[in-house]
């Protein structure tokens, strides 16, 4: 939810905007949301993570981890993803990237 992207925003002292996601609609235009089997919802309880809590909704889904790279009039130039979470670009190639644009 918002406040929570403000929290982490403030954390950080970013300077760009986080996108807060409420019911993950806009990752799920993009495809990249999935549900969270039961057998997973039990065990995120059992280390007090409230989905519900963070996502505004019951729906107990989450985001793939995903880095967008959007030109100021909202060309998507580049996109990084992958289902597997612990896979993370490299920040280097993005650095590039930005600075070409």
């Amino acid at each position: 939810m918002q406040k929570y992207s403000k929290q982490v925003a403030a954390k950080y002292s970013l300077r760009s905007r986080v996108l807060s996601d409420q019911g993950n609609q806009a990752a799920a235009r993009f495809g990249l949301v999935f549900s969270l089997p039961d057998d997973l919802r039990e065990v995120y309880a059992g280390f007090g993570i409230d989905l519900e809590k963070f996502n505004g909704d019951d729906s107990w889904t989450l985001p793939m981890p995903a880095r967008f790279v959007v030109e100021p009039a909202g060309t998507i130039r580049h996109v990084d993803a992958d289902p597997d979470y612990t896979v993370r670009p490299e920040p280097g190639g993005l650095i590039d990237l930005i600075k070409a644009l």
